[in-house]
This record gives structure tokens, C-alpha cells and sequence, in this order.
């Protein structure tokens, strides 16, 4: 699971410098990139670190300290991908709120990225009444958004 976890960081974190200026070649670049990103954070958030909360995988501290590490990293990347265009270009569940009440949606990314910062503290605490305190504020803040802004 580390290596795993320590792979995607390491491939996130080098795709994240040639597209922290949110520069696409295409639109469909950016869409696969963002739904990219929300993949590999929704497996550790709700695989790695749900299992641990709602009981479905034996506790285990280490592994819940770098899932929620791994999120709190990813989620900072995909918000560049949803400019101007990208809207169309691939099949998304975006809907087209996003582009047109970007002040919310960026609020709603903003609270999310904010609960992940208290998820990663309270999963190095090494406590599962943390991480079980810290999970649903997160869950909730994607829900939300998701809610909002997908048609999932």
C-alpha cells in the first residue's frame, strides 16, 4: 500500500508542475487530468480511509496517515483543470454550474481542502477516534460539491 500510495504522490506531484498554471493542450486533456486526480483521492478517501472509519479494514495508523496525506495533496490539483472550455471536449459529469457560479464552486473546493488539512492532522495523531471525527466533515464537503456540481 505505501509503495502504491508513494507512486501516485510521486506521478501526481510531476504532472502538477507542468500543469499548475492550468495549461491544457486540449480540453479533453484537462478533463482526463482532473478526473484523474478525483479517482485516485476518492480510493483513499473512501477505500483506504472509509474501510478504516466504518469498520470494513482493521485499523491501521500508518496506512490512515498516508491515505489522508495522499488526499490533502491531491486535493489541490484539479481545480486549474476546470477553465475556460473544458466544460465539453470528453465525457464528464460536470455540470455546467461550475462555469457559471465559479464563486460557489471555488468556496465549495475551498471548505473541502480545509476539512482535508484537519483529516491529515488528525490521522498523525495515530487515533481512530480522530480520523473517525475528521472523516465526516470531509465526506460531507465532497458530497456537497458533488451534489452541486456533477450529475453523478
Amino acid at each position: 500500500m505505501k509503495n502504491i500510495l508513494l507512486f501516485a504522490i510521486a506521478i501526481l506531484s510531476a504532472g502538477l508542475a507542468g500543469t499548475a498554471s492550468a495549461q491544457f493542450r486540449t480540453a479533453e486533456g484537462a478533463i482526463k487530468y482532473r478526473q484523474s486526480v478525483m479517482t485516485v483521492q476518492g480510493r483513499a478517501f473512501y477505500v483506504s480511509l472509509g474501510a478504516m472509519v466504518n469498520g470494513r479494514a482493521p485499523y491501521d495508523a500508518k496506512v490512515a496517515a498516508e491515505s489522508a496525506e495522499l488526499v490533502m495533496i491531491l486535493s489541490r490539483l484539479p481545480w486549474g483543470a476546470f477553465g475556460p472550455g473544458t466544460d465539453k471536449g470528453a465525457e464528464t459529469d460536470a455540470k455546467p454550474a461550475i462555469w457559471t457560479e465559479q464563486a460557489k464552486f471555488k468556496n465549495m473546493a475551498e471548505k473541502m481542502q480545509a476539512e482535508v488539512v484537519r483529516l491529515a492532522a488528525a490521522a498523525k495523531t495515530g487515533s481512530l477516534d480522530n480520523l473517525k471525527a475528521a472523516y465526516g466533515p470531509v465526506r460531507d464537503a465532497c458530497k456537497a460539491c458533488h451534489d452541486a456540481f456533477t450529475s453523478q
